[in-house]
């Protein structure tokens, strides 16, 4: 579970490394759409997919998958496409739920 937990960490990290270099133009133009505008939302979308089975409230980890799910294949969806805000849908869903999941802590 702990080994789970750095992964998805990691893959946070990383994912927010390609969306820093896509915003800052790092690379040419294409590379920067590559990693901000897909492999961001697959990285994202995997460490949703970690964090799933990871949920307290059993009822968000079928909702989770499905936010995973959504960042991936919105991933692959063409730039132009009325379904390519999908991806963003997916990753708030699962932003939130993450949020939604966090334990409380009591002094």
């Amino acid at each position: 579970m702990r080994n789970q937990q750095s992964i998805q960490g990691i893959l946070s990290v990383v994912a927010l490394l390609c969306l820093a270099a896509g915003w800052f133009n790092l690379f040419s133009q294409e590379i920067n759409d590559l990693l901000s505008r897909k492999v961001f939302y697959v990285l994202i979308g995997v460490s949703f997919f970690l964090q799933a089975p990871l949920l307290t409230n059993k009822n968000f980890v079928y909702a989770m998958y499905a936010a995973a799910a959504i960042c991936v294949i919105g991933a692959f969806l063409p730039q132009d496409s009325k379904l390519s805000s999908l991806k963003t849908i997916g990753l708030l869903a699962g932003i939130i739920l993450s949020f939604v999941n966090r334990p409380t802590y009591r002094q």
